[in-house]
């Protein structure tokens, strides 16, 4: 039995992670559920998994969790210091960060300090402070199983592969909602518009995320760390029909692809099951239906955000944070419709230009970055028109 801390258990990875759970509740159970802000589906899910623990990052939502669950042999906890301190009880084996953004670093830094294996759906952890996850990880021998669709992909790909040199990884995109469109075009859409992606199911920001690429220079920042690759080593194509999550082309000129349906649940009981894998009623691709695979290069001039992130990348130090912090904002102000979605780009690359830079950030320089970026993003959304 893998006892699991599932963070964000409300949002979508969580949901998801809960039906791998219940499909298999004979090899995991929920040892400790979170949520920032859904006081009644954490409750729901508490009455329904029997956690040992769970905890409401928002403080004043304690009192009504507390009230929800006073039936229950449950215990209740409350902040963001909470957070952090349940992934490393000793009753939990494996912390499944799928929390959105920012929140999941600090969580993220305690579980591997206490030497819990991550499964890691959170990106932003390692595009925020990837150096230090991954210096940490060394140190204290922490497993980190990738449950992105793509990262999944390439970690499946290299399998068996021991020490075999990778010339270059191939992330694949599905190219989102927007695919195809003009500037023009997306200088006017709405947040209703963005949410509506074709392929995958995910929570709002992950969608707008994926909207403006953002997304994907996410995951291209988070393989470099996760695979030891050099930026020229990793490669964005679009790929509409979302079959493909992923390739790998090693020095010879071999290319490995990992394929499935478009369901997130396949990396999520892949990560939790490694390196067994087991049955499932998941959905199956018919390559009799599927008759096209198609490629194409991303327009970058029109989705600025890749190359935004490209250029974090390559700088280092804490200018991925900035990205990071600032794009939380544009996030939000679009979903606000405070912002128009091509204004997204605009501020977050004012704040990279502004920001001030550390070529060697410690935990509290990301944490002082993230704090005054995102003070300075929130100004600027104020002088955006709409």
């Amino acid at each position: 039995m893998k006892r699991l801390a599932i963070l964000g258990s409300t949002g979508s990875i969580g949901t998801q992670t809960l039906q791998v759970i219940e499909a298999h509740p004979d090899l995991f159970c929920a040892e400790v559920l979170t949520a920032n802000r859904n006081v009644k589906l954490l409750a729901e899910q508490a009455i329904r998994f029997k956690p040992n623990m769970v905890v409401i990052a928002e403080e004043n939502k304690y009192a009504e969790l507390k009230e929800a669950l006073k039936a229950e042999d449950i215990k209740v906890y409350a902040g963001k210091e909470a957070l952090s301190q349940v992934v490393a009880a000793g009753t939990v084996d494996m912390v499944v960060t799928a929390t959105v953004g920012y929140s999941g670093l600090l969580p993220t830094v305690n579980a591997i300090q206490a030497g819990k294996v991550i499964a890691l759906a959170n990106k932003e952890t390692l595009v925020v402070a990837g150096e230090l996850i991954h210096t940490l990880a060394l140190r204290h021998k922490t497993p980190i199983l990738p449950v992105d669709s793509e990262h999944s992909a390439i970690f499946q790909c290299l399998a068996g592969e021991g020490n075999n040199p990778v010339e270059k990884i191939i992330l694949t995109a599905s190219g989102g909602p927007f695919r195809g469109k003009d500037y023009s075009y997306l200088q006017s859409v709405t947040p209703a518009a963005a949410l509506k992606h074709p392929n995958w199911n995910m929570g709002a920001k992950v969608t707008i995320d994926s909207a403006s690429l953002m997304n994907k220079g996410f995951e291209v920042i988070e393989a470099k760390w996760l695979f030891g690759l050099a930026p020229q080593q990793i490669e964005v194509v679009v790929h509409p029909q979302s079959i493909i999550h992923s390739m790998v082309e090693f020095a010879d000129g071999s290319i490995k692809a990992q394929l499935g349906v478009p369901d997130m649940r396949l990396p999520i009981q892949y990560a939790l099951t490694y390196p067994d894998r087991i049955q499932s009623d998941f959905g199956r691709v018919d390559f009799c239906s599927c008759r096209s695979l198609t490629f194409e290069e991303p327009d970058r001039q029109t989705f600025r955000n890749l190359n935004l992130a490209y250029r974090a990348m390559l700088k280092g130090g804490n200018m991925p944070c900035i990205l990071n912090a600032a794009n939380e904002v544009a996030v939000e102000a679009f979903l606000q419709e405070r912002i128009s979605f091509t204004a997204m780009s605009d501020l977050i690359e004012e704040c990279m230009d502004k920001g001030h830079f550390v070529a060697q950030p410690s935990l509290e320089d990301y944490i002082q970055t993230d704090r005054e970026i995102r003070q300075e993003a929130e100004e600027r959304v104020k002088v955006f028109k709409k």
